[in-house]
This record gives C-alpha cells, structure tokens and sequence, in this order.
C-alpha cells in the first residue's frame, strides 16, 4: 500500500547552507575565512544567543519528525483495491448460497492480507522513527565567546561546535580546526573503516561523500581526536535528514505475485460475470427453466467457475514456503515476499558485511626478501604463512617476518571480546587486523611490554611504541609505506624504494590497504618516543596487505546466481578499487565496469536507465545514489534485490521489489525498511531463497492451471445444460459441495509438492507475462471442457437408458472428483506420471485417500443423501465409470505434455542451429 508517512523539513537558510554551483564553490572548497564571511559568524566567539535564536525561530529546531497517518485510516486503506472487491462479493455470494466454508475461507483471506499490509506500512513508519532517533540530544556549541553545552534540536546554521572522542556530530559541519580526528561515517557510507578527519579546502570541484575530509555529518561518530566546526545544515536538510526524507518519498509497491493475481482475479471475474449475464439472457429467451430456477442455476455456475479457493491456496503456498525460509535463517516479513525472490533478476548488494566479513584481515605479507600469504579470513578463524608456491613456512625462522608479526601485536590498541559465537572487535579495523594476525600466529594475547607511545597523526601518518623485548628497548613503529620509506632516506638509510613501490603496487591494485612495520633499537634510559628520530637505524621489517576479504562460499553463491540468470551487482559506499578488487575476486561478471557516486551524478535519470545494464560495480555511492540506481533498473523492467546492513541503505531497501537486511549486522533503520531478513547475515543464504520462491511460484502456477478447469467444468455443466435445453445433472448443493471439499482437500495438494529438478537452471521469470502462459489458457480451456464434457455424456448416455437421475447425479459428481483426481496427477510435475517421481509427493495420496473418504459418506450416509440429492449407487455407475473418466482425463493430458515436450524440444533445438 502507498506510503503516507511525510516529513517535516526543518531547512536552514539557503542562501548560506546551499548556495548552489552557480553562486558559490561547494563547502570543501572554499576557507576558513570564506565560511566564517558566508554563516555570519566569529571563529572564537561563534554567534550570540540573540542571533541563535533568531535563527532557530526562523529557520525550526535541528530535528527530524515524521507525520505520522491514523492507524485506523492506515487499516481501512489495506481494503481499497480491486481484488478485495471481488474477494467480498465472492464472499457474500457463497455466504447467502449457505456455502459457509467457502465464505468463511475467503473473509478470512480478505482480512489476513489487510493486516499484512498494515504492518508492513507500520514497519515502514518505524524505519522512519530509528532514523530520527539516531541525531545526538547534546552538544558543546561556543555561544557568545562561552563553551556551552546545550540541547542539539537548539542549533542553527552559522553555530560552532567542538568534538571530541566519543561525540556524536550533532548536524553537518565544515570542520575549521582539526587535531587527529577520526569519524565512523558508517550511517552513511556503510563503510565501517573511520575517516581520517582534517580543516584544510580541497581542490577537487566534485566529491563523493566519503572523501569529504573537512566535513562531518550528523549521527557520525568520533573515535579519536578533536575538532571545532561550523554547523552549515540542521534537520532534514542533513545528509542523515535526507536518508529519512527518501524513506518516506519511497511508495510502497504491489509485489509482482500480487499485481498478476490481481489482474487474474480482475480478468477471471469479468469474464465469469459477462458469461452470467449472457447465459440469463440466454435462458430468459429460451424459457429453459423457470425464472426462479433460471436465477439458481446462473448463481450456480457463478460460485461454480468462481475459484474462490485460489486466495486461499495462493496463501497457505506462501505460508509453506515463509516457513522453509526460516529454516534455512531467511525471515521473511510479508507473504507475497516469499515468491518476489524467485522473480529478482538483478541483486544489488553491498560490498562490506554482505560480499565480504566486515572483518579486515592481513592476506599478504612483504618482507626484504619474501613474499608471503596468510590464510584464514577473519577475526576468529585460524590460519598460517605460505610463500609463493603454497607450500607452509615456519615463519619463526625468518626474521624479519618474526619482527613484523610481533610488532604487529606490540603496537596494536585493538582487543577482541566475543558476543554469541563470533569475535567483537573494538578499536580501528586496521588495528584489528594485526592484532588477528598476531592471534593466529602467535596463539595467544601479546604480552604487555610498553614504556610509553605516540599515537597515530594524520600529519605524521605513523605511529610508535618504545618496548623492551629480547633484553634490549626498542621503537617499533608502523605506518604509511611512503611515509616510513621518506624518513628512512631522510636519516642517510639506504633503501630500495623503487623494488619496495613496485611489490607495494601490486597489493594496492588489488584493493588492499598496505600498512609498513619496522624497528630500531634505542639506548635503555630512553622513556619518550618523542625523543627519538624514526630513521637512526631503523629496520623495515616489511609490509602487510590488508583487505576485508570475501565470506566463505560468497564467490560460489554469485556463481550459481548467474547460472540461474540472476545478475548480481555491488552498491558500496568503498573506494572504487577496493571494490573492483573484490567484484574480480568474486567474478561477479566476465567484464566488471565500474562507476562512481559523482560520475552518476553527471548523469540525468533518462540517461542513467539507459546506461544502468552496463555496469557491474557502483563505488563511493551515496544513499540518494543507490536509490536512483535501484529506480534506473526496475524502469528497464529489472525484479531488483537490494541487500543491506546500514541506515545509508534504507532507501534503496524500500525502493526495490524484495529489501532484504542482514539480521546480525543489520540497523534497525535497515531490518524495518526491508522485505525480507537473513538471520545469520550469509549472502548464500540467499540462494536458498531464490530457489525457494521459484518453487513457491511453481505451486502456486500449478494451483491455478489446477483450480481453473475444474472449476470451469462445474460451471460448463449449467452452460451446457442450459444451452442444450435439458435439466442440470447435478443440483445446487452438489456443486457447492464439489467446491467445500475441494477448498478443504485436493486444492492444497499442490502445496507440499517438491521443487522441480532444475529449477535453478532456468531463468527468471517474466513478469510481465502474468502467471499463465498461452499454452496455459489453452489447456484449462480443454481440460474444463473434457471434464464437464465427460460428465456430461455419461449422464445423458445412462439417464437414456433408464438410470434415475438421482443415480445419474451421484455419477456425474464423481466424474468431476475423479477428473480433479487424475488431473492432478498429472499436473505434479512434468515428467511423465508414471515415473520415478509418481510418489514424490506422497501427501496427495492421503489428500486424495481423504477425498474418496468424504464422497463415501455423501453417497452412503442416508443423512447426507437427502441434502446432496445422492444415493447409494452400485460400484458400476458410483465408482467405475467415474473412474474410467478419470483415466480419460489422464491419458488425455498426459498425451497433450509428452506433445508440448516433443514441441519444445524441436524449438530449441532449431534455436540452436540458427545460433
């Protein structure tokens, strides 16, 4: 249902907050002293509270508020569509023909799909409150010259408020002072790395967010350093503001299974009701029946050929199939979801916590002399050095890998706890990674040797930690190769920068952050790093290859998804090496082209629908971006996927026709914006999912080629009845008990049928098709007509030659059950009936066993007999002739598939010589 839910915008003032390209540089570029000029504010004294609040009256609080729509209006909306429309006049109909089981069944369905589009919308709305609670409550704001602390809804545009370590940024800001600052912009990149942080312009004219260094945005966090900054957007005109505003502009869509039913069910019950109206007046010309009778026997043939058991089917198939979901950690939250994955022709996913662990993991290490690899991804998996050729080193007997692997652990902050069976990090993932070499080398925690430390700076670009190891005080130190390598040249060292750039090159090619280690001894009455100079005897013990390396059996997931036509495609907010990186790991397409945030923003909606299909890898994205990306591709008729973990993916997750979130890893933001969640945050975990919808199509496909023909058949026996101009052979009551015990029976056959072999091997379906091919249309048509027929026939053959007509009836009832009978085994699968998979499905027969049961009591319990109209008929005309015509049915069909086999094959083998 359509998403009602508005947001408030708070807006700042737009000649100062978003002066456009034409008017002033974009905030990165421009100085201090240009800011300070354009916010109307003093670098030290900030703004008076008497302009502050006049701002703040002017301007509205920095806060972000969701319109909420009434719950009950919410609820009643769930009823304004077609299809329930006609759902209720079916249910009223079999209500007043004292059919309660059907009436009941269909009300119940009618009442079912209202509350399950109501929650969605109500998880929707909560998509929108997580957002907004994500702004800070707090901040330290300069007011007058005074350091303040003072409610975050209270800032405006022109404010300036100081960070420190810990601190949420309480709006979008321009940083104008900087000491080693750090933010996790993970909200809205989704990537989970903290950014280096500095005040100085940039030159470049465009930039992805992600590389907006003298920028900090609202509900970021601080992990290290300080900063002061000029507040430039409040509310929801943030960037976190517009991650909220595109949640609630995204309109909820009909899923594809729905928008087929619905038009189905439309068609279906035009069709059946322009035949009702026909065939009275038909009636009424002939004088067939008396007007009374007349109307019984339209009525009739509408609840007849009226399959009003499909919603019901359609649900219970969909139900079946949530439930196999879940045991395979794939929560499904509406029911129609469950089958939209089995349409999904494109999934977006995102590169970090999705494809890859989220886990940064040392895979390379360079020593003067060695190459090595390190097995094991992760934090928590064990692992050992290779060389080369893939054969295991001792890595204790070189020394400068020994030194590198202890000062890896000796200069690390990072620790790791765990929480449910996985290992937690805290501290930067860089750190993480040495430290989780260490552990899988060393098998334990480094013991604690320090003297004292220089912490990283974005200025130095290297930290430093003074030890005592192996009797000796030592600095050991990591940090930027280049910058290592500078003051190693700088201190009269000789070095070999152009072989050290030349294996360093090759690891960042591949996307890998390279971090250099080394050591130099020192006297043992040094106590303070920074009495020393890096340089002095300084050793390069080598460098570490650092990357977030692809989960386990993602690279076969993305394999066997394109072998089912399925094209994945990654979203990532990570640097467009990186990214191709893993794209090229993964092999996610034989040519992966990539294209960046800002290179599509050069690019109008019109011309980035016509040149989506192109790319492979999208980098440096932003929410808005993945959003257009996703809309791009469902307006060139695309089923599209959007996997996720963050709020930056929240949009996108509501845009595409399944959003599917991570559960572990997962915001609330995310989990409430999407369709679908995986449990156990497995990307394979969806390829389980896809076959699991396609094989909930294929029921609920073979539901309806099931449900249609016999239903016609009931109804073509009045049409044929009354055009022929002879009595109905079966009464009011047996039809309406046909459809009782069907609805209660051999309707839900279907629902425990097993996949088809292959299923994966195919492509997805086309939507567009609807649910029913031509063939389709053409065999219910037959089918319907050979049943009623075959009833028909043996009536009038039999009633000729003297049979009752109560004895007929009871005949002719059969013949419809057994036709329903042996046309369902057919339709099981499609494979010849008699074959090994005659048995697969061995809940039909007792369905069935049931069935057979319930005709029993209706022909032989004399208190049914006097209702239905039944009577106790010998075996000969109860039970034989039924099932004779049933085995017509059989054969029938079954010669009408071994032809459309034999058809097929011979089009896809002249496709082949043509190709």
């Amino acid at each position: 249902m359509a998403q009602e839910s508005k947001i408030t915008a708070t807006t700042t003032e737009t000649e100062t907050t978003d002066p456009g390209p034409s008017q002033q540089p974009p905030l990165w570029q421009r100085s201090t002293e240009s800011l300070l000029v354009d916010f109307k504010t003093d670098e030290t004294q900030g703004l008076t509270t008497t302009e502050a609040k006049r701002r703040l009256t002017e301007n509205g609080p920095n806060e972000l508020t969701a319109k909420k729509q009434s719950n009950l209006l919410r609820f009643l909306k769930q009823f304004n569509n077609s299809i329930i429309y006609i759902l209720a006049a079916a249910a009223l109909i079999t209500f007043l023909m004292h059919h309660y089981s059907d009436s009941i069944v269909i009300g119940l369905v009618i009442i079912a799909n209202a509350f399950i589009g109501y929650f969605q919308e109500r998880s929707a709305d909560n998509a929108l409150d997580r957002i907004k609670a994500l702004l800070v409550s707090e901040a330290v704001v300069i007011r007058d010259g005074q350091k303040v602390t003072l409610p975050a809804r209270e800032l405006v545009a022109g404010d300036l408020v100081q960070l420190e370590a810990g601190d949420t940024v309480p709006a979008d800001m321009r940083l104008i002072n900087a000491d080693n600052l750090k933010i996790q912009e993970s909200a809205l990149t989704g990537e989970t790395d903290s950014v280096e942080k500095g005040e100085d312009p940039l030159s470049a004219a465009t930039l992805p967010l992600a590389e907006r260094s003298n920028q900090a945005f609202a509900s970021t966090a601080v992990t290290s350093g300080s900063a002061r900054g000029i507040v430039t957007t409040t509310g929801s005109a943030t960037e976190i503001g517009s991650i909220q505003q595109n949640v609630a502009d995204v309109k909820q869509q009909a899923t594809p299974l729905m928008k087929n039913l619905n038009s189905l069910g439309l068609g279906l019950s035009i069709a059946i009701l322009i035949a009702a109206v026909l065939l009275f007046i038909l009636g009424m010309m002939t004088h067939v029946y008396s007007l009374p009778v007349l109307l019984v026997a339209v009525i009739t043939m509408v609840v007849g050929s009226m399959p009003e058991g499909l919603p019901a089917s359609t649900s219970v198939v969909l139900a079946m199939g949530t439930q196999a979901m879940t045991k395979q950690n794939v929560i499904v939250k509406t029911l129609p979801a469950v089958e939209t994955l089995g349409a999904v022709d494109i999934v977006n996913t995102d590169k970090t916590g999705t494809l890859t662990k989220n886990e940064m993991t040392v895979t390379d290490i360079l020593t003067t002399q060695d190459t090595y690899t390190v097995s094991g991804v992760g934090y928590d998996a064990t692992g050992q050095v290779e060389n080369d050729e893939g054969q295991r080193v001792a890595w204790q007997e070189d020394p400068d890998l020994e030194w590198l692997v202890q000062i890896a652990g000796q200069t690390s902050d990072a620790e790791f706890h765990e929480e449910d069976g996985q290992w937690v990090l805290t501290g930067e993932p860089t750190d993480g990674a040495l430290t989780a070499l260490y552990h899988k080398l060393v098998g334990h925690d480094p013991a604690p040797q320090e003297i004292d430390s220089q912490p990283f700076d974005s200025a130095t670009r290297y930290s430093a930690r003074l030890v005592d190891f192996k009797d000796q005080r030592w600095l050991l130190v990591k940090g930027a190769p280049q910058t290592l390598i500078r003051q190693m040249k700088e201190q009269g060292d000789t070095v070999d920068e152009a072989a050290w750039q030349a294996r360093l090159s090759q690891l960042t090619r591949q996307g890998k952050r390279v971090v250099a280690l080394g050591y130099q001894p020192v006297a043992g009455d040094i106590a303070d790093v920074e009495d020393l100079t890096i340089g002095q005897d300084f050793h390069l013990a080598g460098m570490a290859g650092i990357i977030d390396p692809p989960r386990p059996g993602v690279a076969d997931a993305v394999r066997q998804l394109r072998y089912a036509g399925i094209k994945v495609k990654m979203i990532t907010g990570d640097d467009p090496e990186t990214a191709a990186a893993i794209a090229e790991q993964l092999n996610l397409s034989e040519q992966a082209k990539a294209i960046t945030g800002p290179e599509l923003a050069q690019l109008s909606d019109d011309e980035l629908a016509k040149k989506i299909d192109q790319y492979t890898v999208f980098a440096r994205t932003t929410p808005a971006d993945k959003l257009r990306i996703v809309k791009a591709q469902q307006s060139r008729g695309h089923v599209v996927s959007m996997t996720g973990d963050g709020v930056n993916d929240a949009p996108a997750l509501k845009q595409a026709d399944i959003g599917v979130a991570m559960g572990i890893r997962g915001t609330d933001v995310a989990k409430d914006s999407a369709d679908m969640v995986l449990a156990d945050d497995d990307f394979t975990s969806l390829l389980g999912a896809v076959r699991e919808g396609r094989h909930v199509f294929d029921n609920i496909r073979k539901t309806i080629r099931f449900l249609l023909p016999t239903s016609f058949a009931e109804g073509l026996i009045v049409v044929m009845s009354i055009l022929m101009d002879q009595s109905l052979p079966l009464f009011p009551t047996q039809l309406l008990w046909i459809n009782m015990v069907s609805a209660l029976t051999i309707q839900f056959a279907f629902i425990f049928e097993p996949a088809e072999s292959g299923i994966m091997k195919r492509g997805p379906r086309d939507v567009t098709q609807g649910i029913l091919s031509k063939y389709d249309v053409f065999e219910v048509t037959y089918v319907s007509l050979l049943i009623s027929g075959l009833g028909m026939l043996a009536y009038d053959l039999l009633t000729a030659q003297g049979l009752s007509t109560v004895v007929g009836s009871t005949m002719t009832l059969n013949v419809i059950i057994f036709g329903k009978i042996f046309y369902l085994f057919n339709l099981q699968n499609d494979h010849p009936v008699f074959s090994k998979y005659f048995f697969r499905n061995k809940m039909s027969f007792a369905i069935v066993a049931l069935l057979i049961a319930l005709q029993a009591v209706i022909i032989y319990w004399p208190a049914m007999q006097g209702v239905f109209h039944t009577t106790s008929a010998n075996f000969h005309y109860g039970w034989g002739i039924p099932i004779l015509a049933g085995i017509v049915v059989l054969i029938v069909t079954e010669i009408a598939k071994w032809l459309r086999h034999r058809y097929d094959a011979k089009m896809v083998a002249r496709e082949q010589r043509n190709f």
